[in-house]
């Protein structure tokens, strides 16, 4: 199973935590700030919104720096990672 369907993504109707630009099932777009809340979809009602990027104060064009926007984890980066508390590195 991939990490993608594994992660709860926020619902409509939920509060917002992170101040950030959100995309919906659709492709939507909105920014949305800390306490607003996850509006429902006209046509699909409650769906799924996804962090895409963060709302920074120093922004230079209106965009976030790349760096700061959330990006899975290579092959690579995600083997050598600790994912379970439990779970230790192999160093032999």
């Amino acid at each position: 199973m991939s990490e993608e369907k594994r992660q709860m993504f926020p619902m409509s109707g939920e509060h917002v935590e992170v101040d950030g630009v959100y995309k919906n099932e659709w492709g939507y777009e909105m920014e949305m700030a800390r306490g607003d809340v996850f509006p429902a979809d006209p046509v699909l009602g409650d769906t799924e919104w996804q962090l895409i990027e963060y709302s920074f104060e120093n922004h230079h064009d209106g965009r976030t720096d790349p760096r700061l926007v959330p990006q899975k984890d290579s092959e690579e980066k995600a083997e050598g990672k600790i994912t379970h508390p439990r779970r230790r590195l192999n160093r032999s």
